[in-house]
Formats: structure tokens, C-alpha cells, sequence
């Protein structure tokens, strides 16, 4: 079975926000997700200073056009920050001294440096004034997710009025205390019936029962299961760059930030993950199917 990944930072050592990126990493890295059966991904590039971010988006859009093998792998750029929530445990992985609020240039400078290839971006609804930004973003033909957020349901609202059809790993991207019942998965889950809503199924960021509870509150149409890789994805236990950090991945597969304080990323694929969800959830082949292949591949072509 073949897969669509919707977020994959790096794979098999090869890290997508490294700043010496070459066109034969990026063809390594697809062709070892390949042999992983993800047969199409978006590549990620997270929040760094906007020079940064539009140099890493530009490389791999040369990877893209000058290579046809990656072209036929890496269907576009995903853009996951630098307009998030700047709070502890809401900002995750993301240095948040390059964390900004939304605006019109900065989105315009990220989505030009994509050269047409930018086909998802993630921010904060409570980080975009009365939606501006998603919608110029949405208008554009581009996919707007929430994530790394604390919106509000009138923020979420708000941003799907304006042309939000997406949340970014629901159950991760928040601190591990919250409050019992008004809290970001709670309100993503009450919005679910119009919202796609992408989880990490490794085991690691949601445990697995946890996972089967939000599974069953979202419509099967709007179920998608990410990898979220990164470099260290397919390569076993050691320590991995992403993004200019390290990352520790443990001997259970599990990818920790140095800090410890919370995961960056995953090491687990997605072939992986789907025999957790059989193993584990009993889920069947029919759903895995739409989750890991028919919904994703639906938002990425537009029907």
C-alpha cells in the first residue's frame, strides 16, 4: 500500500531545513521513503528567521525542479510556522526568538520563495488578525492548517470563515497540563466535522488509546496520519540534526528534543505506523487506506 505523507521534515539522514541541503540528499531521502511505501510527501521546512526559511524552501524546490525523480515524490512545501503560538509547550520544537504574528509580508516572501510549490501552511489562529493572512494564503490556492496553538473556538471559527480546512497533529503542539475540559483538543474536536485533522500515530506523541478516542471523534473523510520525520526517521536510535538542533532518539524509536521536555519530530514511519493501527486499534485496511493515502492525496488535489 502506498501513502501520502503531508509532513515530512527529513528522512534516512537527510535534513529538508539543513543549510547545506543538495539535490542528491533530497533524492536519497525520497528514494529510502519509497522504499517505505510513501510514494508522495510535503516537504517541511519549520520556523527560522524568514532569510532562513526562504533559503531551505528554495532549495528543495530546486531539488524539485531539477530532478524528476523528486518531483515525482515531493509533491510541494509545507510551511509549518513562524506565525505560531509563542507559549511553552504550545511552540514545541520552534525557537521562539524567530516566532512572529502572522502578516502579508512575510507569508508573501515565504510563499514566492516556494515558486508555486507551497501547497500547506501551518499557523496560529490567535497569531493572524481577523484572518487576514489565511485568507490571502487560501486565496492563493494554498492549504491553511492550525497548529502549535491555543485558538480560541471564536479564533478557530474565525480562521475556517476565512478559509482554514485543516489541523496540524492534534494532541501534540501543547503542554502536557491543560485545562480538563476548554482546551485545544477538546475545541478541535467539537470543530471536527470541518476540519481535516492530521495525528502522529507512533505510539510516542499519543498513546495509542488516547489516539483511538480522537480517532472515533473525527469523520473518517477527515482523518489523515502524518509521519512528521525527520532526519532520523528509518535510521534506529543515535542523535539527529533538525533544523540546527539535535535530536536524541531513543532505543523505543522515540524522538526527544535535548531539552527532554518534549518530542521534535519522529523517527517513525509510516509504514510503521499503520501496523500500529492494525496491531493496536484493530483498524482496518479499508480506513488505513483513506487515512494514510485517499484523504491526504484529496486535499493535496484539491477535490
Amino acid at each position: 500500500m502506498s501513502h501520502v505523507d503531508l509532513q515530512v521534515n527529513g528522512y534516512a539522514g537527510v535534513d529538508f531545513n539543513g543549510d547545506e541541503l543538495s539535490i542528491e540528499q533530497v533524492l536519497d531521502a525520497c528514494r529510502a521513503m519509497r522504499s517505505h511505501q510513501v510514494d508522495r510527501c510535503l516537504g517541511t521546512v519549520i520556523t527560522d528567521s524568514m532569510d532562513a526559511m526562504c533559503a531551505r524552501i528554495g532549495r528543495l524546490v530546486d531539488a524539485m525542479e531539477q530532478d524528476d525523480e523528486v518531483a515525482n515524490t515531493v509533491a510541494g512545501i509545507h510551511v509549518e510556522g513562524p506565525f505560531l503560538s509563542p507559549l511553552d509547550g504550545y511552540a514545541g520544537a520552534h525557537p521562539k526568538s524567530e516566532i512572529r504574528a502572522a502578516n502579508l509580508e512575510d507569508a508573501q516572501r515565504l510563499v514566492d520563495a516556494g515558486r508555486g510549490h507551497v501547497r500547506l501552511v501551518t499557523l496560529a489562529p490567535e497569531q493572524d488578525s481577523a484572518g487576514k493572512t489565511t485568507n490571502w494564503l487560501s486565496d492563493q490556492g494554498i492549504i491553511v492548517a492550525a497548529g502549535h496553538t491555543n485558538a480560541t473556538l471564536k479564533d478557530l471559527d474565525v480562521a475556517m470563515d476565512s478559509g482554514l480546512t485543516m489541523f496540524t497533529h492534534l494532541g501534540n503542539a501543547c503542554p502536557s497540563e491543560v485545562p480538563r475540559h476548554d482546551n485545544i483538543v477538546q475545541r478541535v474536536l467539537s470543530r471536527a466535522s470541518r476540519l481535516a485533522i492530521s495525528f502522529i500515530a507512533d505510539g510516542f506523541h499519543i498513546p495509542m488509546m488516547a489516539l483511538g478516542n480522537y480517532l472515533k471523534c473525527v469523520p473518517e473523510q477527515n482523518i489523515i496520519i502524518v509521519s512528521d520525520a525527520i532526519s532520523a526517521a528509518g535510521l534506529g536510535p543515535g542523535t539527529y540534526a533538525l533544523a540546527g538542533q539535535n535530536v536524541h532518539v531513543d532505543d523505543d524509536g522515540a524522538a526527544w528534543a535535548e531539552c527532554r521536555t518534549h518530542f521534535a519530530g519522529c523517527a517513525t514511519s509510516v509504514q510503521s505506523m499503520t501496523e500500529k493501527l492494525r496491531q493496536e486499534l484493530g483498524i482496518d485496511e479499508a480506513r488505513i487506506q483513506a487515512w494514510t493515502q485517499t484523504n491526504p492525496a484529496r486535499l493535496l488535489d484539491g477535490k
